[in-house]
């Protein structure tokens, strides 16, 4: 029969090699604790990322967002929707004007608003098809426009007001003759013209013969 002295040098023995197996398990602990905490950080702004193309997708793998720029000066960020499909662009063309673009899921582009020579703002809307039924814009004279076109993007109403101001009413038939017009001079004058049909002209007031 074994001693109980034996026996108690055996349970001395594993009590010893379980506590080296236990400082030996904490001492990574801390030690990797320690790592992470005195890990350098970088300062902000110190780092810097060059690329010419980022692209992020999500869990499945599909494209949610897209930075680019390319050679010829044009640059833009793309967001896709759920299916990875672009519907959103906010970029700058060759020309050096910005441009913020919505687009259905099959591509077709349905608003867009563009500063054009740093002064000369855009926004207009489109149908289904693509075709632009309407559009504000201020341009580079100082002049602003106003338009709705039809369903083959013809201009028929357009509302506007020259560089000094003096505002203008303009209703266009289908062959993009003017029928109607309603202005105000910069004088401030008023005048109203009608062209019928067969040519006949109503204005009012009237000339002075």
């Amino acid at each position: 029969m074994e001693s109980l002295e034996s026996r108690v040098e055996q349970l001395e023995r594993r009590y010893h090699r379980s506590r080296l197996v236990s400082f030996a398990a904490l001492g990574f602990g801390a030690l990797g604790l320690g790592v992470a905490a005195w890990r350098p950080v970088e300062p902000v702004g110190g780092g810097e990322l060059v690329a010419s193309r980022l692209t992020l997708r999500d869990s499945r793998g599909l494209t949610r967002m897209t930075l680019s720029a390319q050679e010829g000066g044009e640059g833009g960020l793309v967001l896709h929707d759920a299916e990875g499909r672009p519907r959103a662009l906010l970029g700058v063309d060759s020309g050096g004007s910005p441009r913020l673009r919505f687009a259905t899921a099959e591509g077709v582009m349905l608003a867009e608003l563009t500063v054009y020579a740093n002064e000369a703002p855009r926004l207009a809307l489109r149908q289904l098809g693509g075709t632009e039924f309407f559009s504000v814009s201020l341009l580079p004279d100082g002049s602003s426009r106003l338009e709705l076109a039809d369903g083959n993007g013809r201009p028929r109403a357009i509302l506007g007001a020259d560089a000094q101001g003096a505002p203008g009413l303009y209703l266009v038939d289908n062959k993009g003759g003017s029928r109607a017009s309603l202005r105000v001079s910069p004088g401030d004058e008023p005048s109203l013209v009608l062209e019928g049909l067969a040519g006949t002209l109503f204005r009012a007031p009237a000339p002075v013969q």
